[in-house]
């Protein structure tokens, strides 16, 4: 007869079995794939109507020409008398967006670039810009074509931005793309459009419209166009878009191309929690200065994500805040160019703004939210992104087939490593770290990201 000891022991063993039985399990189910959601393909999004919805599917040249009184209006606010504090002893950005740094902005804007309008407004307008209604809603669409196509193979790049940027930042990307290079067969024919609710893309009327049915009417912007096939790239917003469109529809995606990669699954992320504590286990040890430990991480949210909870929470207060308000407006969103472009900046009174932009570029980009309007749409994403509704539909569990890529630039905020994103992107065929850029690489180093992505061209065609 077994003594009391032995039976304890035999318990004790069996009871830990058994746990790292169903531990083991609950970890499996966790990395399980999820099934696609049944969304509705066209599901509108237009105002209140009174009969049946007819969707207008004519393609139209699209004029962004500013109405000459608003740009007269602008004038007149920004020659009010500026009433800021100034900035504590000492400081440069870690209390935000230095006074005295504003104080330029503000001039310049006032003094040097309105007064060139005419020739900003006409540089915004170097590319074909059209509208079309989809699903209630009237998408603004950047449509740029080959410049010399001979020899190549065209294909077509959905290109997405996302908050705090528009089209502009593309601006010096999209020439790249179209004209190639000796370094690659391939050519693209890019549309960029402005996502709904951003710049001249019309927002939603109801709630509801998160990153799943943006992604949506994104695939149906690029069937509307005649392409059955294409390749996504994006950063920020763009990339998470990118990620919904690759997951929910793998028939139309050639390639997802990503410059701020996640993983949101729930074994996402858990794989990156257990990355921040014991990176040794997760992280190749040659990219181990790219990610930081779990300090660092929680660092970075109390720091950084402060405008995310609130766009999240409150998205309509913070846009009656800035709405018509170009002082604030420039501060709100310029203050992430510095920041984000590399998070040293914030130890600079000029926030390090004109290392790696001129001002011309920054206010184009504010002139887009300011003109269009835009910004309080613009951040309702946030809000519509992370609630209940849309994190039911579990997309983040749907493993994106297509072939991936992972572009990393040394500043962007958060760097996740191929271990983690392994269960949402199972054909991830190159994963790079740059030692430069940040959160808006197609902005500031263009060249760098378009070699990136003819690379991984290269590769997902010839698999």
């Amino acid at each position: 007869m077994p003594s009391a000891a032995s039976t304890t022991v035999r318990i004790l063993i069996g009871g830990l079995t058994l746990l790292v039985a169903v531990g083991y399990k609950n970890y499996r189910d966790l990395g399980a794939p999820g099934k696609r959601p049944n969304l509705d393909n066209n599901e509108y999004w237009g105002p209140q109507l009174k009969g049946a919805y007819q969707e207008n599917k004519a393609i139209k040249p699209y004029d962004i020409s500013v109405a000459p009184e608003l740009i007269a209006d602008l004038k007149t606010q920004l020659e009010r008398p500026l009433k800021v504090h100034d900035p504590l002893e000492g400081i440069g950005f870690e209390y935000g967006f230095n006074s005295n740094e504003l104080k330029k902005v503000v001039k310049y804007w006032r003094d040097d670039y309105l007064p060139n309008w005419n020739k900003r407004e006409e540089f915004l307008k170097k590319f074909q810009h059209f509208q079309t209604e989809i699903q209630g809603l009237k998408i603004h669409f950047i449509h740029a074509k080959p410049s010399n196509a001979k020899g190549k193979k065209v294909v077509p790049l959905l290109l997405m931005h996302g908050w705090p940027g528009t089209v502009r930042e593309f601006y010096d990307f999209i020439p790249l793309l179209t004209k190639g290079s000796d370094k690659s067969e391939y050519v693209f024919e890019v549309i960029a459009p402005s996502l709904p609710g951003y710049g001249w893309s019309q927002s939603a009327s109801r709630p509801g419209m998160g990153a799943a049915q943006v992604a949506v009417i994104m695939r149906n912007l690029m069937l509307r166009l005649g392409f059955d096939k294409f390749l996504i790239q994006g950063g920020d917003w763009g990339s998470l878009i990118g990620s919904n469109l690759a997951s929910l529809f793998p028939e139309n995606t050639l390639g997802y191309h990503s410059n701020m990669c996640g993983n949101n699954s729930p074994m996402g992320i858990l794989r990156l929690m257990l990355s921040s504590i014991i990176p040794s286990f997760y992280i190749d040890s040659q990219y181990a200065q790219y990610y930081g430990g779990i300090g660092k991480v929680f660092e970075t949210i109390l720091e950084e994500l402060g405008y995310a909870h609130i766009q999240a929470t409150k998205p309509d207060t913070i846009g009656a805040a800035l709405t018509h308000n170009p002082v604030g407006l420039a501060a709100y969103i310029l203050e992430k160019f510095s920041t984000w472009t590399n998070p040293a900046y914030k130890n600079l009174k000029d926030g390090g703004l004109t290392k790696h932009f001129t001002y011309d570029q920054l206010l184009d980009n504010i002139m887009i939210y300011y003109v269009t309007n835009s910004i309080t749409t613009s951040v309702r994403l946030y809000s519509e992104s992370m609630g209940k509704a849309q994190l039911s539909l579990n997309v983040d569990s749907v493993p994106v087939k297509a072939p991936t890529a992972c572009a990393r630039f040394a500043y962007e905020m958060f760097h996740v490593p191929d271990s983690v994103l392994a269960n949402k992107f199972p054909n991830l065929i190159q994963s790079t770290h740059y030692p430069d850029g940040g959160h808006f690489p197609a902005f500031q180093v263009p060249e760098q990201l378009y070699a990136d992505f003819v690379s991984f061209v290269q590769k997902a065609f010839n698999q």
